[in-house]
């Protein structure tokens, strides 16, 4: 990418210098020399004097008034320049650059969760990923190919979006038409038969009348690096058009079209993992068994996973002057996900299978090792939504006192169709646990639809932001937000149908204070609330009182207290960033041992420390680092995990993420980072003998570029360095696991025009 002097205002030359080391660090590669006509490539508005490829300036949300040096929460920005140095091409892979943030769960029992399943600071964050502010919903992979940043609030966000999960959520935002010709393309070939190739074109139509049409589109067909017979193919094309660019009233009109057609990938038995010993004394075998290859495939080559996303969104801007402005944006989506997996369960005290023809496996003869694979999960889904938000923000005074006032009305309708299977047609052919063979004779087994379910929300939303300024250095953010939902469920199969509903208020709040000791520097405490009802993460309802989504329950609760700071350094390129941090979750339900009976009673706490930089160290030194911290405990209710450690599950206690980037004479860049994550402890539902946790890894990742010239780059990434052997994930029983991604090559060439 490169940086583009204007030709009306003259740069001196300090600030060509400046924009000169500025545009070298905006890699994928380094970027290019300035391009004809004085425009600069889409997706970079640029002050030479401040902009780094890894600091952001700012939230593109309209609810984050302050720049983010003054918003009193932990809020990561993830730039589009770091994931293209780094050569991300989902969330999850964008994610890698925050701590505490990941995809830690393979699933439940013979279940394999699919797309984004995100968790963060101890909870499931899947629920609250939003595209431009609207709730995204459906099981997909999610591509950054449309993305100029992805925003990552740590804290309840009950305030900015509503019901949620107890921890934060995700914002993607979107590339938008500029008033700028250009034209990028990018083509990478990586082993394990990685391919993908992208576009990106913007064009104006008419600069008098502001506008211009952009044009991004994506395509990849890659094998997964590990896994055999496990495939990635995502096709994406999203137009947009832009009118008034120029003018005080500003008119978007977005289009996104997604299609996946995966192999999907249900793990690899933990047998011979550490931790992993006999669950019955019976077959004390299973303790002396070596482990399995990880590159091993159980599934069968005609399992798929296929996904069809669309999304439509319009979105109004005015002026009415520069202290007042006024948003609308409609949105109607659609995801569709058809998906079927052959699973397994392998071995363990609630269920073990080993049809060896022996009463012993062989530990000398592998070939005699025959694993049941029985479980077929089958999932047709549908996940609609169709949303309209009005964002006011306004500047005034009051006496001495200066307002900053966000408010708005959002209404949205959220549904989810889905039918249930099951299946039949005789057992499948045992699979050889240490050489499985994905090409079995399945031709007798059927699937049958048994059944359907229909889950909608409807929502209703106010709220009001106001920031108050009493001088240059104290101020205060007083936010309230009332959501009016009802939930309603329709479930039909063999038993007859059910139709269950529930709707209420959720009331949450936030308070935040800021000292600011310096100009470019603030210290702050925030305390903040949000709620999650009954249905409001998944759509279903229960009847059951063992359920948290029996409607009777009330919404689950999350108070969060944070303290921390933030301080730009180095003429403001480098900005560091420290929280402390107090998450407490009540109203979980939670089953009384003694009596067995369920009470909604229980109550988590995590809190901890996360430290962070980004930004540029010198003119040609870019750095992101992120450290957290946690520590999590079980108030009251059960204790979560396997190992009857009292933590929360799938939540590492430390985590620690870096890139840096170093550019060099003669147009070559060099970059690298490491990531480490603590162990994982799994989930508890009574298997035993199977591993309980995870282990800590350390990883490395670098990348090389070079300029050839002012069109051509090339950039040369190499994931897992060092070949860490690891988990990545790992199911609630601990049958299954996902071995992290082994050492990796891939070879981009950029393009610009």
């Amino acid at each position: 990418m490169s940086l583009i002097k204007s030709r009306k205002h003259p740069t001196p030359t300090s600030t060509r210098l400046r924009t000169a080391l500025a545009s070298a660090l905006l890699l994928p590669a380094v970027a290019a020399h300035a391009q004809a006509g004085g425009s600069q490539l889409p997706g970079l508005q640029v002050d030479a004097a401040r902009e780094s490829p890894y600091k952001a300036e700012r939230s593109a949300s309209p609810k984050y008034s302050q720049p983010l040096v003054d918003t009193p929460q932990t809020l990561q920005i993830i730039k589009r320049p770091l994931m293209e140095q780094q050569g991300a091409t989902s969330l999850t892979e964008a994610l890698r650059n925050t701590p505490g943030v990941g995809t830690f769960f393979l699933g439940e029992n013979g279940s394999t969760s699919t797309g984004d399943t995100v968790y963060m600071r101890g909870f499931d964050a899947s629920g609250a990923i939003f595209v431009d502010n609207v709730r995204d919903l459906g099981a997909i992979s999610r591509d950054v190919f449309n993305l100029q940043q992805v925003e990552v609030l740590k804290g309840p966000a009950g305030t900015d979006n509503g019901r949620g999960s107890p921890t934060g959520s995700i914002n993607l935002v979107t590339k938008q038409p500029e008033l700028a010709d250009a034209l990028s393309a990018s083509a990478t070939y990586g082993s394990w038969n990685q391919k993908r190739a992208t576009v990106d074109w913007n064009r104006v139509l008419d600069n008098d009348r502001g506008l211009a049409l952009r044009l991004n589109v994506m395509k990849q067909n890659s094998g997964v690096p590990g896994r055999h017979e496990v495939h990635s193919s995502r096709d994406g094309i999203a137009p947009s058009l832009a009118w008034g660019l120029n003018g005080p009233t500003r008119i978007f009109l977005n289009y996104l079209h997604m299609q996946q057609n995966n192999r999907p990938d249900g793990g690899v038995s933990t047998i011979g993992l550490p931790g992993y010993s006999s669950p019955d004394p019976a077959r004390p075998f299973l303790s002396q068994a070596p482990r399995v290859n990880p590159h091993n495939f159980y599934g069968h080559v005609d399992d798929y996973d296929r996904v069809n996303a669309d999304m439509y969104t319009l979105r109004v801007e005015h002026d009415f002057s520069p202290q007042l402005k006024l948003q609308n944006s409609t949105r109607y989506a659609r995801t569709d996900q058809d998906y079927r997996l052959s699973s397994f369960l392998a071995t363990g005290a609630k269920s073990s299978r080993f049809d060896t023809g022996l009463k012993t496996p062989s530990i000398n003869d592998r070939s005699t090792w025959l694993l049941g694979r029985q479980l077929i999960n089958r999932r047709d889904q549908a996940n609609h939504i169709l949303s309209n938000q009005t964002h006011v923000s306004t500047e005034l005074a009051t006496g001495p006192l200066q307002h900053t006032l966000v408010g708005g009305l959002e209404l949205s309708s959220e549904r989810q169709d889905a039918l249930s299977f099951t299946a039949s047609g005789g057992p499948r052919p045992d699979a050889n646990l240490y050489a499985p063979d994905p090409r079995f004779d399945d031709s007798k087994l059927r699937i049958n639809v048994s059944g359907r379910n229909k889950g909608e929300t409807d929502t209703a939303s106010l709220y009001l932001l106001d920031t108050v300024k009493f001088d240059e250095r104290f101020s205060v953010t007083v936010g309230l937000r009332e959501d009016h939902y009802r939930t309603r469920f329709f479930n039909l199969n063999q038993n007859g149908p059910t139709q269950l509903k529930t709707s209420g208020n959720l009331l949450n709040w936030k308070l935040a204070g800021v000292f600011k000791p310096t100009r470019n520097s603030s210290l702050y405490a925030l305390m903040a609330t949000s709620q999650q009802p009954p249905g409001g993460a998944n759509f279903n309802l229960s009847a059951s009182k063992d359920s948290a989504s029996n409607p009777d329950y009330a919404p689950q609760k999350t108070r969060t207290a944070e303290v921390g700071s933030k301080w730009e350094i180095l003429d403001r390129k480098l900005l560091l960033t420290a929280a402390l941090f107090r998450t407490e979750v009540s109203n979980e339900v939670e089953k009384d041992e003694a009596s067995g009976v369920y009470f909604q009673t229980g109550r988590k706490r995590n809190q901890g420390v996360e430290l962070g930089v980004s930004g540029e160290l010198m003119p040609n030194l870019s750095l992101t680092a992120g450290y957290s911290r946690m520590n999590s405990t079980v108030e009251s209710g059960r204790i979560v995990t396997a190992s009857g450690e009292n933590v929360l599950n799938y939540t590492p206690q430390q985590s620690f993420t870096s890139w840096a980037s170093w550019r060099l004479p003669q147009g070559f860049v060099v970059g690298g980072g490491l990531r480490y994550s603590g162990g994982l402890r799994r989930g508890r539902d009574g298997a035993i003998g199977t591993p309980t946790r995870t282990d800590a890894y350390v990883v490395a990742d670098a990348m090389a570029g070079y300029v050839f010239n002012k069109t051509v780059d090339l950039q040369f990434n190499v994931t897992n360095l060092f070949n860490k052997d690891y988990a990545a994930s790992i199911n609630k029983s601990g049958y299954r696991y996902t071995p992290g991604a082994p050492r990796a090559f891939a070879l981009t060439g950029n393009f610009k025009f």
